[in-house]
This record gives C-alpha cells, sequence and structure tokens, in this order.
C-alpha cells in the first residue's frame, strides 16, 4: 500500500546537510523554491526502507548570491589576462524534522513522533500539498481522535482536518496557555473547559479573576465573599476562615519582616496558635489528632484569645529586684497588634476574619472539601471560584490557600478512590509572578504551586496555567508544562520566554507568534502528534471577556449615565 504519490510537481531539491533535527535542502532552480512556504510539510524518504518518510517542517528559506572566480578569457587572444567574477545563487530550505510516517502491521499508514534514522546525503525531498497534504492531515486527525481526545480546532495548513489533542497527556504533564491580550485565550479556556464538562467524571477547578467565566451554565459557582455579603447564608459564598493559613500564610500576612522584633513576634504568635489549637483538640476529645498535630494543621481556634494573649505579653510587668519591671517582650509586639487589629476589623478580609460560625467548627472543613472537589452531582465536574473581592495585597495568599487545601486533600485520600483533576490558573502571573519580583505574600503562593508543578501529577493534580504576561510568570513553574499552546504574543519579553520553553530545533516556529491571528495558536508538547499551527473553534457559551468596541460605542447616540449609583455601588464595595 502506497502511503504517498509524487510526482515531479512536488520535488523540492535534495538533502544537503543533517544535523540531528534539523536538515538542509539544497534547491537547484527558482521555480522549485517558490514551492517552498515558512511552516509548509515536507517528507523525505528514508534509505533502504519501504514506504517509510520522514515527515519535516519548514523554518527558512534562503536565496543566497555567491560570487565566484572566472579565471577563462572571455576573448581568444584578448591582451587582458586578469580575473573576472560571476554570480550564481545556492537556494537553501531549512526545515525541521518532527516525525515518521511508515506503514504498521496492519499495513496501516501511520504517524509517530520517533526518529529512529536521519535522511542520507542526496535524498530527494517532497512538498506535502494538495491530495498528498490531505491524506497526512486526515492521518492526523484520524490517530488523533480517540476515546481520550480533545477537540480544538482545524489545522490552519489544511482547514478541512480536524485538529486533536490527546487529553491524558494534555493534563499529565502540566500546560499553558499562553497570549496577548485579545488572542483568544478566554474563548480557549472556555472551549476546554465546555467538552471536559461533556465527561461524567471530569474535575476541574478554575481560578476566575475577573468574573469573566461567572456565566458559564455548566459549572458549578462560588466566589469568596466581598463587605457587602458578609453574614448573609448563600450556596454559591465560599468563606475561607482564618484557621485554614498555615503559618507561613498568615505571617506573610501579618508580620514585618523588616521589624527589629519580628523574630519574637512570629515566636510569640506561633506558640499562641499553638495552644489555642490544642484547647480546640482537648475539649473535643481528640487524641489521636493531639499526639500528631503542629501549628499547620487546619483545626479551628479563637483568635480573639491569640490577640488577647500578645498583648498580655505586650504589656507584662514581672517582679524584679526592687519592684516590678517591664517584661521581656515588653512594647514588642504593638504594631503587630495594629496590624491584627486592622485586618481583623477590614470588612475586605471578612470572609477570613467575619466567616459565619458554621464554616468556624471542627466538621467544616470536609464540607468545604466536599464543595470543591465533589464531581459525583450534576454539574460539579467545573467549579468556578471568582476572586474578583479578594483585596490584591493578600490576593496571591487566597489562591494559594484553596489550591493548597485541595492538593492536601487529594494527597490524604486513599489511592484506590483518588480521582484526577486539574487547576485552571487564569491571570496567573498575578498570583504565581518570577522570582525577581515576589513579595513575602507571593512567595508563600508560589510555593505552594511549584510543589504541585514539580509532584502533583503523582498524586493527580494537574496545572493549566494562562497568562498574558508569560515572562512574568515563575520560570520554575512554567518549566514544568510541558504542553504550550501560544496564541499571538507581541511583546519580546513574553516571545523569549515561550521560545526558551521549547526545543531549539522549534525555535523558528515560534517567530511567527507575533503574527497569529486571532484565535490560532502554536501547539507544542506531548498532547499533539505534531507541532501544528491551529485555528481554534470557539465555545458555545463566551466568557464575559468580549473586548469593547471603541470606535463603534462613541458613535452612538448618548446617554444619561447615573454617576450617584455608581459611587454609592463602591462606598458599599457591590455592583447589585
Amino acid at each position: 500500500m502506497a502511503i504517498f504519490t509524487f510526482d515531479a510537481s512536488h520535488t523540492l531539491g535534495r538533502v544537503r546537510s543533517v544535523d540531528t533535527r534539523r536538515v538542509d535542502i539544497q534547491v537547484n532552480s527558482d521555480e522549485d523554491l517558490r514551492k517552498a512556504r515558512v511552516g509548509q510539510l515536507v517528507t523525505i524518504s528514508l534509505p533502504g526502507a519501504l514506504e517509510e518518510w520522514l515527515i519535516g517542517i519548514i523554518g527558512k528559506v534562503v536565496k543566497t548570491p555567491i560570487l565566484e572566480e572566472d579565471t577563462e578569457s572571455d576573448t581568444i587572444g584578448s591582451e587582458d589576462t586578469g580575473e573576472s567574477t560571476r554570480e550564481r545563487v545556492l537556494n537553501t530550505v531549512r526545515l525541521t524534522l518532527v516525525g515518521t510516517v511508515k506503514l504498521s502491521n496492519e499495513n496501516k499508514p501511520c504517524f509517530t513522533r520517533s526518529l529512529v534514522q536521519v535522511p542520507e546525503i542526496d535524498a530527494e525531498c517532497r512538498v506535502l500539498r494538495d491530495a498528498q497534504l490531505q491524506n497526512f492531515m486526515n492521518l492526523l486527525s484520524t490517530e488523533g481522535q480517540g476515546a481520550h481526545s480533545l477537540k480544538l480546532g482545524r489545522y490552519t495548513i489544511d482547514e478541512s482536518a480536524t485538529a486533536y489533542l490527546d487529553g491524558n497527556k494534555l493534563f499529565q504533564r502540566h500546560a499553558s496557555l499562553l497570549g496577548s491580550t485579545g488572542s483568544g485565550k478566554s474563548w480557549a479556556v472556555a472551549a476546554i473547559l465546555e467538552q471536559a464538562a461533556k465527561l461524567p467524571s471530569s474535575n476541574l477547578i478554575l481560578f476566575d479573576l475577573h468574573g469573566e467565566y461567572s456565566e458559564l451554565s455548566y459549572a458549578r459557582h462560588l466566589h469568596i465573599p466581598g463587605p457587602e455579603e458578609l453574614g448573609k447564608t448563600d450556596d454559591t459564598l465560599l468563606f475561607l476562615p482564618y484557621w485554614l493559613l498555615n503559618a507561613e500564610e498568615i505571617q506573610a500576612m501579618f508580620i514585618d519582616r523588616s521589624e527589629f522584633s519580628a523574630h519574637n513576634q512570629v515566636m510569640a504568635f506561633q506558640d499562641a496558635v499553638i495552644s489555642e489549637k490544642k484547647a480546640t483538640l482537648q475539649s473535643l476529645g481528640k487524641k489521636e489528632v493531639l499526639t500528631a498535630f503542629t501549628i499547620d494543621s487546619p483545626v479551628p481556634f479563637d483568635i480573639g484569645k491569640v490577640i488577647a494573649e500578645i498583648k498580655r505579653l505586650n504589656e507584662e510587668m514581672v517582679q524584679g529586684a526592687k519592684g516590678e519591671k517591664q517584661g521581656p517582650f515588653y512594647g514588642q509586639f504593638s504594631r503587630l497588634l495594629i496590624r491584627l487589629k486592622s485586618k481583623i476589623e477590614d470588612k475586605r478580609y471578612g470572609f477570613l476574619f467575619q466567616a459565619p460560625e458554621v464554616v468556624n467548627k471542627y466538621d467544616s472543613m470536609s464540607a468545604m472539601a466536599k464543595r470543591l472537589m465533589d464531581y459525583s452531582q450534576l454539574g460539579a465536574q467545573i467549579k468556578v471560584i471568582d476572586f474578583s473581592e479578594v483585596p490584591a495585597d493578600i490576593l496571591p495568599v487566597i489562591i494559594a490557600l484553596v489550591a493548597r487545601i485541595i492538593y492536601q486533600v487529594q494527597f490524604w485520600t486513599d489511592r484506590k478512590k483518588r480521582k484526577p483533576m486539574a487547576f485552571v490558573c487564569d491571570e496567573a502571573h498575578l498570583y504565581l509572578p518570577k522570582k525577581d519580583d515576589r513579595n513575602p505574600v507571593e512567595q508563600r503562593a508560589v510555593e505552594n504551586f511549584e510543589k504541585i508543578a514539580k509532584e502533583g501529577r503523582k498524586y493527580g493534580v494537574a496545572l493549566l496555567v494562562i497568562s498574558q504576561r508569560p515572562s512574568d510568570v515563575s520560570a520554575t513553574i512554567l518549566s514544568q508544562c510541558n504542553n504550550i499552546i501560544a496564541l499571538r504574543l507581541t511583546n519580546s519579553d513574553d516571545q523569549s520566554t515561550v521560545k526558551k520553553l521549547m526545543p531549539e530545533s522549534l525555535e523558528e516556529l515560534m517567530d511567527t507568534l507575533p503574527v497569529l491571528d486571532i484565535g490560532e495558536a502554536l501547539i507544542v508538547g506531548d498532547s499533539v502528534l505534531l507541532p501544528s499551527r491551529i485555528k481554534m473553534d470557539p465555545p458555545t457559551e463566551k466568557p464575559l471577556s468580549v473586548t469593547i468596541d471603541f470606535w463603534q460605542e462613541w458613535s452612538k447616540p448618548p446617554d444619561t449615565p447615573d454617576f450617584v449609583k455608581a459611587v454609592e455601588n463602591m462606598r458599599r464595595q457591590s455592583r447589585e
């Protein structure tokens, strides 16, 4: 069975040099050179093999004039014996090998990403186009379509062929979705969620920072309550009581490391918290937990009593040789007490410190884990958590807190009953910054996610990192993403970051990032059969991220805006 059938019109040239995955093709005529276009697929037959073809992607097309010395005289007997020059052209096409097409044991064509051999010098190179290109793209679509395939769109090179990703490999090795504002990231995320929602046991949790995904009908919606929602009982409200914070997170929130007494503040605060957690466990008769708990154990405690103990130490007078004197910590915790009082009374932090009593009970954490992780009920496969009401100064800690709770519950779940799940991290640059720009609050968040990036797949936790500024995202986390969906990127720093994540042989493919159309993406990684440029399908349900058409809106007749209502909304922190 012939895989490809070529005629002279497909001929491009012959192999001139081979370097692992890169091959240079010498093209003899300008007519043949015009067949080559960057991003086009070509094929080279393997030496000594029947029906085995290497597949390559054109990365560069070069036409180089070369001046050569001509020592022959133009006119016999001429007195001019000096040397002259003549010009010839060297046409070169550079391509990157991406896989092999061969016949399977069942005598059917199949594509593999492995390269068992490299082409020999002078092997003929042919362009895949017309019927041969369509045959190959249909082969990719057929192999990609399976029980665990994820339909993403259509190949730009052949729009008749459907592009599929391997859903297993996309999440097994983590993935990143990167693109500038307006490139189509939100649509791509919604399209992936839409397909995942159709699976009976899918489990994805989306961190939504701007409420863009608040109207997806197939998702369970939760949101961190704002000041106007304190005291309300609503199934969509997600209170996060302060006792869920571990020692590092709570210190990042309250302790100023630059203060001279910071070490004593940490010690006193930790001792008071441990004492109150121990009192809770003793009152509940939790003897087994008492023998193993630490300061990081999520046990409810009364922060009011912790503050009272720190205040006592701050004002303590002790008996000295000549009467009372100031205690060892006298006056050292004054600023800490002010920070504690300020944040506890601030309604913006009410979801932490002014949560209903029902979420401050010992059994409330298991109920919270069920809300966050349950996938068994209809419409619970996709969870969207809206963080838009969370103050920016603690946003990284709060997102990391939710991720850490879920990850730890997953870690301690019986291995036989553990179901895989994925975190969809929208606007990741806002809470997962690179090392140079981190403050203590962001540092805690990044450490939690770096742990998940490095170890999560062992316990069935995957990351889908989404950002418009990949150059601002932790390099450690991005480097763990073995699948990259790159939409249009116009910033040179962002382009450079994405190129660093690619194999060196594919860097030329990344040069097309700034010229991609809206909704068009370059996909590289384990989940795709070969590096591809794909036009992504739009989702049925669009997120609330459509770019405003300024000129069109300015062209409409004016109306009367209600500034009084807007100002009142700002004052009461609500758009309702």
